[in-house]
């Protein structure tokens, strides 16, 4: 008789005579066991007792009887395809079958973005409720995985660019939904070959690298600026974040006096903490420059050593609070930084070029790349090599030049 067992889960074509049809057959079924679960899956074929009873002892189902190898075998593939991925469940076998209402995109995400706000992870949060507030956007209403085809996601990425989006936002996107897929893929919600990424298949445009340092000219006019002194302030606090070894200012605004280690600030990246492993403790010099900034805008000194460096951060915050008021004063600080470059003249910056800046004028001044990517926290030279990659203008200019010494 049909019969499949792997790893725990058993295939059968079964008689179901709980209860007999007005022609006194039961109907025939496939019925699939897991963790001690039954289901059961009609094959469209009814028999009566006798009949089934002569067939089980047949070792060939006769030609009249091949729906029931097909409604077999179309549960058992679904069946052996989940156990060779490594993932079964009668949950993503039912949506495969068609039995239940197919899991959604937008319920997917959903349900990420629950677990994220649970871990914490706030700012994955943010960029998963970006990315469905997109999708939605694009294409409103349910959208089932069987829907995301390349065609599908080049769709997308050419509406984004209508949107003006970034190459760089249009990746974080991508990559987002890339994460869902792959775990309805690992589930068993979705087969390989629906799977819209890989070779052939639909590529994920790749983030830019770009050089977002500002020239030594331009930042020595920032660091002699003079306006109102809102201006000023958020020009302090981004060159705190320079000279301090590029910090950002999730990390700085959580900076305490505590931090403060013989004339250093000690500290770890929040963003290396979260990832595992173990993190680098990077250390930067108090400069006479930070000092005066702290002097201006920051807590006293003699509050006690878990006193907060800068009047932004309070204790136990929760995770949601930290995400909030950071994006809150970045984006202040990024508005301020703003209005100064145009009041000067020169490109627009914002608070993450504190961190390329800082690493270039390193670069520019022959200090040892390993010493520049131990003082950025960096877990390993090609990260650094990054945030140092593609010559600016100046350098353009100048090297062309050497095209005609000879």
């Amino acid at each position: 008789m049909l019969r499949l067992y792997r790893e725990g889960v058993s295939v059968l074509a079964v008689l179901d005579s709980r209860r007999a049809k007005k022609s006194g057959e039961y109907p025939v079924k496939i019925e699939v066991v897991h963790n001690r679960v039954q289901k059961y899956y009609p094959t469209g074929v009814d028999m009566s007792s006798s009949a089934w009873k002569g067939l089980s002892c047949s070792r060939k189902l006769p030609d009249r009887h091949s729906e029931i190898i097909r409604q077999f075998n179309r549960v058992a593939t679904e069946v052996q395809s989940m156990i060779d991925r490594g993932s079964f469940s009668m949950e993503a076998l039912d949506v495969r079958l068609g039995k239940t209402a197919p899991l959604t995109v937008d319920m997917s995400l959903k349900t990420m973005m629950d677990n994220m706000l649970k871990e914490g992870r706030v700012n994955s949060y943010y960029r998963c409720r970006s990315t469905l507030k997109a999708v939605a956007r694009f294409c409103p209403g349910e959208i089932t995985f069987q829907m995301m085809t390349p065609a599908w996601f080049s769709a997308f990425e050419n509406f984004l660019r209508t949107e003006n989006k970034t190459v760089t936002t249009i990746n974080i996107y991508m990559k987002t939904l890339r994460t869902v897929l792959n775990e309805a893929l690992k589930e068993g919600f979705i087969r390989e070959s629906g799977y819209p990424f890989g070779r052939g298949r639909y590529v994920i445009p790749g983030a830019t690298s770009r050089n977002m340092a500002l020239t030594g000219d331009n930042l020595h006019r920032v660091m002699s600026y003079s306006g109102p002194a809102s201006l000023e302030k958020y020009r302090d606090l981004w060159l705190f974040s320079y000279f301090c070894n590029g910090i950002n200012f999730r990390d700085m605004l959580f900076l305490k006096y505590k931090n403060v280690i013989d004339g250093e600030i000690w500290f770890l990246r929040a963003k290396t903490v979260r990832s595992g492993g173990s993190p680098k403790v990077i250390r930067a010099v108090v400069t006479p420059e930070m000092r005066s900034i702290l002097q201006r805008w920051g807590n006293p000194p003699d509050s006690g050593p878990d006193t907060f460096l800068f009047p932004y951060a309070r204790p136990a915050m929760t995770p949601m609070e930290i995400s909030n008021l950071v994006r809150k004063e970045v984006r202040l600080c990024n508005l301020a930084l703003a209005s100064i470059a145009s009041e000067l003249g020169i490109p627009k910056f914002t608070t993450y070029s504190a961190r390329h800046t800082y690493a270039t004028v390193l670069m520019r001044k022959g200090v040892n790349l390993n010493y520049i990517s131990e003082s950025l926290g960096h877990s390993s030279l090609l990260v650094t090599e990054h945030y140092l990659d593609g010559a600016d203008r100046t350098d353009r200019l100048r090297n062309s030049r050497l095209l005609t010494t000879v």
